[in-house]
């Protein structure tokens, strides 16, 4: 999956990337022939004496130690700019494949896994792109033209070369594949620490309101320990890796050493040419030790390549069709034909048969007891889920042959919890119209009785909003996000028990003022209180999943008895 994902998106940098080569073959034949230039001058200009041999060859290496400058400096900037535009390009797919996602596949993963994914995994690929286009090109030219290059300066010391390759390779591998298990687990302690993270600072009210301060500190404490143990454990293997390295190179210096100073005290080498061979040994032992930090980065990139695998394979389970519908001849018209669903491993289905028609200029409310699947039948008419039984026909199409977009422009939801986007009010207002303009933004605060609020923050439209909405109260909340939908004035509401913040004076003057603006358009109420759905055309009343009920609510009343023990009880808790 790491292989799938570097080569699709690092194909639009293959010219970057062949320059990178070259610049990077060039570099490495220049720090090869180094070394041999080195020992010429020693053999040839110190042992004789001759200072302009010594002149000419200086300059020859000043020469090819510049050439190398320049290339491996030009070869790293266009590999950091392929790399950073690489990350790019994967965070860019990450989030377009998250945002095709419906409600069930953000479920499946979640929140927390999908942003570590986009961050943290695209960042330790992003590393190992980085690290190619610097180690993993110079690396095997290196060590094999510094083997070629050391038996050409004296063949009778290369059965060191062949000691010492082995045993580093034998010693890094060893510890590689310790560490590989370890990075699985960080990657997946990382997800439990962003999870408990989000959900603390989500949820900081009701952690405070309940004062579970000290075991929210002990559950964050827990999954971060989590994390620092397997990273400890991984980082001792890690910290292992340098200081074996290092031993090898050195143990081999000094065999070096030892047996070359013999050869020169027999003749057999000059003293040139032992230097050349050291320096041969070490860059031979250097391209292992960077193929080895290559290495140690990949059992990490691959298990973050993994996880960016699974997301970008995944396939949202709402699919808009390839040629959708986008004109109609009828406008507002909802359908419910034999609607059933189950959510995804769940043994029984939350709705079934459902059936009923909410005509354009009435107001269809819905309303039963908590976990009867008022919000999820809600929820199929704006595809974030699909039915998995019968169809929904929105001005007598199915809502799965529409355009999504055309879908949505008919469409406006106010959900159950009212979220609103860090920025401004007019920001928020413009999510339901992107082009709205001033007049028609205070046009929409006004009926979704928000205007008088807004006026007082001072400054306006321009007034800034938390993420969340968390610096609004819960009926402020509500009432920009009903705005937001009424500004679109789409042919079909969904207000998804959107009044329950409201006190009761202004649930009345919202219901008032809504009656000009939808009077043409098809309404769909879930509500909690029935006093706010007495008037409506139509009444759908829900028990574990089915429609029990039908009618007006003097006809609930006469003929429906779960509506009228909701009714009762109601009646019973205002009383008291």
């Amino acid at each position: 999956m790491l292989y799938r994902v570097v080569r699709d998106y690092l194909r639009p940098y293959k010219r970057d990337i062949s320059y990178v080569i070259a610049l990077q073959l060039v570099a490495t034949i220049a720090s090869l022939l180094l070394p041999s230039l080195n020992a010429d001058i020693i053999d040839n200009g110190v042992v004789l004496g001759d200072t302009g041999y010594i002149m000419r060859m200086g300059g020859w290496m000043l020469a090819v130690s510049l050439l190398q400058i320049t290339c491996t400096i030009a070869a790293v900037y266009l590999g950091a700019r392929s790399a950073m535009g690489f990350g790019r390009d994967v965070r860019s797919a990450l989030f377009r494949r998250v945002a095709s996602f419906s409600s069930r596949e953000v479920a499946g993963f979640g929140a927390p896994s999908l942003i570590t994914r986009n961050t943290n995994d695209v960042q330790q690929v992003q590393m190992l792109v980085m690290l190619g286009f610097t180690l993993a090109i110079s690396a095997p030219i290196m060590l094999v033209g510094g083997i070629i290059m050391a038996m050409r300066e004296d063949i009778g010391l290369s059965w060191l070369v062949a000691v010492a390759i082995p045993v580093l390779v034998a010693s890094t591998g060893f510890i590689i594949s310790r560490m590989v298990p370890g990075f699985r687990r960080m990657q997946r302690h990382l997800d439990d620490v962003n999870q408990v993270m989000r959900e603390q600072i989500t949820g900081i009210r009701v952690i405070r309101a309940f004062v579970r301060e000290p075991y929210e500190a002990d559950r964050f404490g827990e999954a971060n320990n989590d994390l620092t143990n397997v990273g400890i454990s991984t980082g001792r293997w890690m910290s292992a890796m340098f200081p074996t390295v290092l031993f090898v190179m050195n143990a081999s210096s000094v065999a070096v050493l030892w047996f070359g100073g013999l050869r020169i005290d027999d003749g057999s080498m000059q003293i040139g040419a032992l230097t050349a061979f050291i320096t041969y040994l070490v860059q031979i032992l250097m391209a292992v030790m960077m193929s080895t930090f290559m290495l140690v980065m990949i059992p990490r990139a691959a298990v973050a390549g993994d996880r960016i695998g699974e997301v970008l394979a995944t396939s949202s389970s709402v699919v808009p069709p390839e040629d959708g519908i986008t004109e109609v001849t009828t406008h507002g018209r909802l359908e419910f034909d034999n609607v059933g669903f189950t959510y995804a491993g769940a043994e029984h289905p939350v709705l079934c048969d459902i059936s009923f028609t909410a005509e354009p200029g009435k107001t269809t409310a819905i309303i039963g007891s908590t976990g009867a699947g008022k919000s999820t039948l809600l929820s199929l008419i704006p595809r974030l889920f699909d039915v998995t039984q019968g169809t929904i026909s929105v001005d007598g199409v199915d809502i799965r042959d529409f355009d999504p977009e055309a879908l949505w422009q008919r469409i406006g939801l106010v959900p159950q919890k009212a979220y609103l986007f860090s920025g401004t009010i007019a920001d928020n207002l413009r999510y339901g119209k992107p082009d709205a303009t001033e007049a028609e933004m205070w046009e929409a605060l006004e009926l979704a009785q928000a205007k008088d609020f807004v006026e007082e923050m001072g400054d306006g439209l321009d007034s800034e909003v938390a993420q969340g909405g968390t610096s609004l109260s819960g009926g402020q909340r509500q009432r920009i996000a009903i705005a937001r939908a009424l500004i679109r004035r789409p042919e079909v509401y969904l207000f998804d028990d959107s009044f329950s913040a409201l006190d009761v004076a202004t649930d009345a003057r919202l219901r008032r003022a809504l009656k000009p603006v939808t009077r043409e358009a098809t309404v769909l109420i879930v509500a909690q209180r029935v006093f706010t759905i007495t008037d409506a055309d139509q009444i759908v009343v829900l028990e574990d999943g089915r429609v029990v009920g039908l009618g007006t609510h003097d006809e609930l009343l006469a003929t429906c008895p779960t509506y009228q023990e909701i009714v009762e009880s109601q009646l019973k808790a205002e009383a008291s």
